[in-house]
């Protein structure tokens, strides 16, 4: 099969490195793909929110199967769009990836149908969201309801951050035409779970539970990124509580989206939070995490293409999913200065960091010339370490990164650490 990934971040290339390992696989192309997905994929230039040319490819270059990984082009209408020049996808539609594109629409979608999550309210004008923070009791979240890269969400501790967060949003275009609505809601209080989920509307099955570190810096500190790094499994997700959320959360879900004509196959991202009150969603996404499945998609037992392709066939049942008894940590290296200005261009010399048993880096922003990596991006590589438990995996994690050298090398140090 001729097979395209769509993307260029750390998530594709876990997702290139594991495919490829398939037989069925007998060609692989990334638009725009990196350095690192060079070394398994052919990358062209081809920008994943440019759905005509990545259309074009796909008839052009004969693809069989498309996986089309980001938000933008699922929001986009990707999938709709290769799927009827008869490219087989794998990832929802576009009117199935609404549950990440409008914050909105899957806050009343949870609502209508008594899905846990915070209490919220919608505004279109400045002024209503401005007296509305100042008479709430902080801290409150501010959420643009479109796309914003992972970054249109502030937990504000008081008014001033809360202002500051709303005027950005409505006034200031900080996110376009995503922040002209926005949301504000009840901050929840407890552990922050990640689970992702296959499913192909019918059957769903969770992935390992993951913790992502959103803030920049060490202590949870600073603003919110894409990801600086993941635990994998998560500390606080017991079976009773992944009990609880299939039952109250996971196929409410999947049976609301049906409901509304809205059949969604693909990778659902399920954020939770561990309320006093039972786990409540915190956002959906349509797309696996990144930097999740940089430390998720590596515990899968078995092979990760035969399940893409029975997401999209609706085979899913079929399969016996299986995961590794094991731990992972990934730590995300980042260029000085993300998730603000940064610069890029930067020699990368990964040192001995290939020797450490149980390690993989995945290439989130970099390119490859004369043969070199260089940065290109503001989160540059993922570090993910294996091992038999969490401990051991996190000591691996920081010994390879520790050998890896770029000018302006910026990561957190506590990733697992609480």
């Amino acid at each position: 099969m001729n097979v395209l990934i769509i993307g260029g971040g750390g998530r594709e290339h876990v997702i290139a490195k594991y495919v490829a390992k398939n037989p069925k696989v007998k060609k692989l192309y990334a638009l725009p793909g990196n350095g690192g997905i060079s070394q398994i994929a052919e990358c062209v230039n081809i920008s994943a929110e440019d759905i005509d040319g990545i259309v074009n490819f796909a008839e052009s270059h004969s693809i069989d199967f498309a996986i089309v990984a980001p938000d933008d082009p699922l929001a986009l209408g990707a999938v709709d769009r290769l799927e009827s020049i008869g490219v087989k996808c794998f990832g929802p539609s576009q009117n199935a990836a609404i549950i990440e594109s409008s914050k909105i629409f899957a806050k009343e979608l949870m609502t209508r149908y008594n899905i846990p999550t915070a209490k919220y309210k919608v505004f279109t004008n400045l002024d209503e969201a401005l007296s509305h923070a100042a008479l709430s009791d902080c801290p409150i979240v501010i959420k643009a309801d479109g796309l914003a890269k992972g970054k249109g969400v502030t937990v504000a501790e008081n008014f001033k951050q809360a202002r500051e967060a709303i005027i950005s949003c409505m006034k200031d275009k900080a996110f376009g035409a995503s922040g002209e609505k926005i949301l504000i809601e009840e901050c929840l209080r407890g552990p922050e779970v990640t689970v992702l989920a296959f499913t192909d509307g019918k059957t769903i099955i969770p992935l390992i539970s993951s913790m992502d570190h959103k803030r920049a810096y060490d202590g949870n500190k600073g603003p919110n990124t894409g990801g600086m790094g993941v635990a994998a499994p998560n500390f606080y997700y017991s079976d009773e509580i992944a009990d609880d959320c299939m039952e109250k959360i996971f196929l409410p879900t999947i049976n609301a989206l049906n409901k509304e004509g809205r059949k969604f196959k693909g990778c659902l991202y399920f954020g939770l939070m561990l309320t006093r009150d039972g786990a409540k969603v915190i956002e959906y996404n349509c797309r696996f995490g990144d930097p999740e499945a940089e430390a998720v998609l590596p515990l899968l037992d078995c092979d990760l293409f035969d399940i893409l392709l029975a997401v999209r066939d609706e085979k899913l049942n079929e399969l016996n999913i299986k995961f590794k008894d094991s731990a992972s940590c990934c730590v995300i290296l980042a260029s000085g200065g993300y998730p603000g200005k940064y610069l890029s261009g930067y020699e990368i010399d990964f040192g001995e960091s290939d020797k450490i048993e149980g390690v993989e880096i995945f290439h989130c922003g970099t390119k490859f010339e004369n043969g070199k990596y260089y940065t290109s991006g503001g989160r540059v590589l993922a570090v993910n370490a294996i091992a038999c438990d969490f401990p051991s995996a996190r000591t691996k994690a920081y010994q390879a990164v520790n050998c890896i050298k770029f000018e302006n090398m910026r990561y957190r140090s506590d990733i697992g650490a609480n």
